[in-house]
């Protein structure tokens, strides 16, 4: 065992364990169990057939010892069903029933059930159990969730910083979570066949990358001892993306798995899934049309889960409210003309937290951030971001120092960012080239300068726009969830 503090009730149960191995049960067998149904199916009184023989697993959530008959109630992937065990089915073997049965199993312990259906005098399906195999033996008490009558919930597993860290045992006592994860697999696999019936091409692009290039975040880092060189974990598959459209694949995308080496809060997590969207000969008004549609289909699928409902009006089309116009309604304050000093002193005038190497973009996106986003509570196209905030979009067509691209809010949150692409490879560069002196003081948002990324341009990038959904967000938006925690198996937590 591990040298760790052991309590009471792991030393009864291991010794449980000794007692099994003592008279030849192999607690954790290897041989295959068949099963030929599951709660879900026995519970239904069309599938149910008096004296129907079934084979069933799961995990034991309840035991009621009654003498010469016991009840079992045994959790698997679909629900609960009740186990009846009586001394009389085991007649050729009753140590079986009154030593194993009795005195060795416990609540956890993931068992085998071979019977048939029976209907208990209260009508409960059950079933009649005639043969019992131990699988795995649980070492450790599950919280034993309780309610009274009044409704009042004890011994939950509700520790936030437990659930994360044991997110094995908050699946296993809180449905619920069990049905945010379902749901998350329900919506990426609706996504994705929305897109493949629309002749978008699924593609994979590297996760090491030799430049953490297309965003503008710290990135975590790793050496290649064959190659002898320094990669990056991705920040973002932007620009492998869009040389994909440079060798003429004209519709893809990728749920990518992106890592940013910052911040962890409610809507942020180290890794993190977005959906990148990119297509030929479309621009961000294009694409705004797209995202109305692509959202409408999820949520006449997913709208009654939807976070916040009774407040959130989803209606169509979105109202579209520029970069500028959204800081004046919220702060009341038009700084669309002001330089990098002056709106240093308006951030300190209204409180928002700078860092003293913040150049303007960043100071007009801390603005935003902390006194716009998270009062847009119904979707909202935020369009025409300053040219300073999107080095790879294009330069607005109509609007001097501003820039085709929109973020999506939906309940002070940003679900999705788009552009229409540059696609000129001077001005490209240039951008760059301005990034990197703009950020040379701040070190860990050291954008460095793709070569190949502007090699391909040089090729030729056909006029396109791309997308950027947070699908974890997303996530959160459709499940109730507050936190992204909620909807990752396995978020990241401060080391013990």
């Amino acid at each position: 065992m591990r040298n760790l503090r052991i309590s009471d009730q792991n030393l009864i149960r291991i010794k449980k364990l000794k007692k099994l191995k003592k008279i030849n049960i192999n607690p954790y067998p290897s041989e295959e169990y068949p099963i030929n149904s599951n709660s879900k199916e026995i519970m239904n009184k069309v599938f149910y057939k008096k004296n129907k023989k079934v084979f069933i697993a799961g995990r034991i959530i309840r035991i009621r010892i009654m003498g010469k008959a016991s009840f079992i109630e045994l959790k698997d992937k679909e629900g609960f069903i009740q186990i009846y065990l009586s001394i009389n089915n085991f007649s050729n073997e009753k140590n079986i029933y009154n030593f194993f049965v009795k005195k060795l199993l416990d609540i956890g312990d993931i068992i085998w059930v071979k019977g048939y259906l029976f209907k208990t005098k209260n009508k409960k399906i059950s079933v009649f159990a005639n043969k019992i195999n131990l699988l795995s033996k649980c070492l450790h008490t599950l919280p034993n969730v309780k309610t009274d009558q009044s409704g009042n919930t004890f011994d939950s597993f509700s520790n936030n910083e437990k659930r994360q860290r044991m997110k094995y045992v908050d699946l296993i006592v809180n449905d619920d979570i069990k049905n945010v994860f379902l749901t998350r697999v329900k919506i990426i696999t609706f996504i994705r066949n929305y897109l493949n019936k629309r002749n978008y091409l699924e593609v994979e692009t590297p996760i090491l990358q030799s430049i953490p290039g297309g965003a503008i975040a710290r990135p975590f880092i790793t050496y290649h001892n064959t190659l002898k060189s320094t990669f990056y974990l991705r920040i973002s598959n932007e620009l492998y993306l869009k040389k994909l459209l440079v060798g003429g694949l004209e519709k893809v995308y990728e749920f990518s798995r992106n890592f940013r080496n910052e911040g962890i809060d409610k809507n942020h997590n180290p890794e993190f899934t977005i959906l990148e969207l990119y297509i030929a000969y479309k621009d961000y008004y294009w694409m705004m049309t797209f995202t109305e549609k692509f959202l409408q289909q999820i949520l006449c699928n997913f709208y009654k889960k939807i976070l916040f409902k009774k407040y959130i009006k989803l209606i169509l089309p979105f109202p579209k409210i520029t970069f500028f116009e959204a800081i004046k309604i919220y702060t009341g304050l038009d700084i669309s003309n002001l330089i990098e000093t002056e709106i240093i002193k308006i951030c300190k005038e209204i409180n928002v937290k700078i860092d003293n190497n913040m150049k303007k973009g960043q100071l007009l996106d801390q603005i935003f951030s902390q006194k716009c986003e998270k009062k847009i509570i119904n979707p909202t196209f935020i369009i025409d971001f300053p040219i300073e905030m999107s080095p790879l979009a294009k330069k607005h067509r109509f609007k001097n120092g501003l820039s085709e691209r929109y973020e999506l809010i939906i309940h002070g949150v940003e679900i999705a960012n788009s552009y229409s692409e540059l696609n000129d490879p001077i001005d490209q560069l240039k951008r760059f080239q301005r990034q990197m002196k703009l950020y040379n003081k701040v070190d860990h948002e050291n954008m460095l300068i793709d070569k190949d990324f502007i090699l391909s341009l040089e090729y030729g990038l056909p006029p396109c726009s791309g997308i950027g959904f947070g699908i974890d967000r997303l996530i959160m938006l459709f499940t109730n969830q507050r936190n992204i925690h909620e909807v990752l198996f396995f978020p990241q937590m401060r080391s013990k």
